[in-house]
């Protein structure tokens, strides 16, 4: 998976439209491999991109899960400390 798209499901609140559509950009890049199309193709590229992340919207709305919603802090301070222990601390 590209290190930019992060889990969105069953956070607490819920993930935003802007989230989404972050994670369908980075999909779109990885897939075409443009970070930005050229002209001739930016229609198609940013159609593709809308379209996923109403997908993914769609998607997110419809799982179901019994497990509690995650807690946003509480999942970023594990990310923070999986990246100290990986590449150590500038302290």
């Amino acid at each position: 998976m590209c290190r930019n798209i992060r889990t969105l499901f069953n956070f607490d609140p819920p993930a935003t439209d802007e989230e989404i559509h972050a994670a369908s950009l980075q999909y779109v890049r990885k897939i075409t491999g443009y970070n930005k199309p050229s002209k001739a193709n930016e229609e198609a590229f940013f159609h593709a991109v809308n379209e996923i992340a109403l997908v993914s919207r769609n998607l997110l709305n419809t799982l179901e899960t019994s497990a509690e919603p995650r807690n946003r802090e509480v999942e970023a301070e594990r990310a923070r400390a999986r990246a100290a222990k990986r590449f150590g601390t500038n302290e």
